[in-house]
C-alpha cells in the first residue's frame, strides 16, 4: 500500500512538474499567440488608475504650495502601429478622472481661504513609440515614451461666472506633456495581458494669469508656472 502511494505521489510530481514546465512562465512554456504582433495594426483597450500632482514654480521664494492627491481612473483604447519587430507606434486616447486640491499654507487662518478644490475629467491623447525586448517564452517587456495632448472638460478657462477667488485660479483647457514608461506583455492563450507604469510630465504652464481688477489675487501673485504631473498604472487586453 506505501509503494502504490509513493508510486501515485510520484506520479503526480512529474505530471504537475512537466504542466509547470509548459505554463506562461514555465522553462519550456507553449507559445501562446506567436505571430499576433507581426499583424501591420492590431488593437485592444485599458483600464487603470492614475495619481495626479502639480510641479508649481514661483517668482520668489515661500512655503511651497502643497497638492493633496487622490487617486483618479482611466479607461480607454488601443491602436497599434506595427513599424518593425521591436517598434511600435500606439494611439491611446482615453477618459481620465482626477482630484486634487492645493494648499498655500501663507493663507492658513485668513479670509482668503487656504485652500483650492480642483476636480478634473480629460481626454487624454498620447502617440507613443513601443521599443520591445526579445520575447523570452511568452513575456516580452518594453520601454515606450512619447508626447500627448490633455483636454481638461472641467476647466475654468472660458468660464464666466466665477466668484472672486475662482477668477483668479484659472486653469487652461490643453495642455502638452511627454511621458515615459515601462510594461510587460504577457502572452495567455486568448489575448496578451499588458500592465504599465508611465509618467506624465506637463511641458507648458497650466495656470491662466489673472491680470484682472484686484490683481491676481493672495493664493496665484507669487505663481510663476502650474505645470501637470502624473502616475499612470495601466492594465492592457489585446
Amino acid at each position: 500500500m506505501k509503494k502504490i502511494f509513493l508510486l501515485l505521489l510520484l506520479t503526480l510530481f512529474i505530471k504537475g512538474n512537466a504542466q509547470y514546465n509548459k505554463s506562461i512562465f514555465g522553462k519550456d512554456p507553449i507559445i501562446n499567440l506567436e505571430n499576433f504582433q507581426s499583424q501591420p495594426i492590431h488593437f485592444g483597450f485599458y483600464l487603470g488608475t492614475n495619481l495626479f500632482d502639480y510641479k508649481i514654480d514661483y517668482k520668489e521664494p515661500q512655503k511651497e504650495i502643497q497638492t493633496l492627491k487622490s487617486t483618479g481612473f482611466n479607461v480607454g483604447i488601443i491602436g497599434d502601429l506595427r513599424l518593425q519587430e521591436y517598434i511600435h507606434l500606439r494611439f491611446e486616447p482615453g477618459l481620465y478622472y482626477s482630484k486634487r486640491e492645493l494648499v498655500n499654507p501663507e493663507l492658513t487662518g485668513t479670509t482668503f481661504g487656504a485652500s483650492r478644490e480642483l476636480i478634473g475629467t480629460f481626454i487624454h491623447l498620447p502617440l507613443l513609440v513601443k521599443f520591445s525586448a526579445l520575447r523570452a517564452g511568452n513575456v516580452r517587456p518594453y520601454l515606450e515614451g512619447g508626447f500627448s495632448g490633455m483636454l481638461n472638460l472641467s476647466s475654468n478657462q472660458n468660464a464666466s461666472d466665477l466668484s472672486a477667488t475662482e477668477e483668479r485660479l484659472r486653469l487652461k483647457q490643453w495642455t502638452i506633456n511627454y511621458e515615459l514608461g515601462v510594461g510587460i506583455d504577457i502572452f495567455t492563450e486568448y489575448f496578451i495581458f499588458s500592465p504599465s507604469i508611465r509618467g506624465v510630465f506637463g511641458i507648458g504652464d497650466e495656470l491662466v494669469h489673472y491680470d484682472g481688477p484686484g490683481g491676481p489675487g493672495q493664493f496665484t501673485d507669487n505663481i510663476d508656472s502650474i505645470k501637470n504631473r502624473a502616475i499612470l498604472l495601466n492594465f492592457t487586453f489585446h
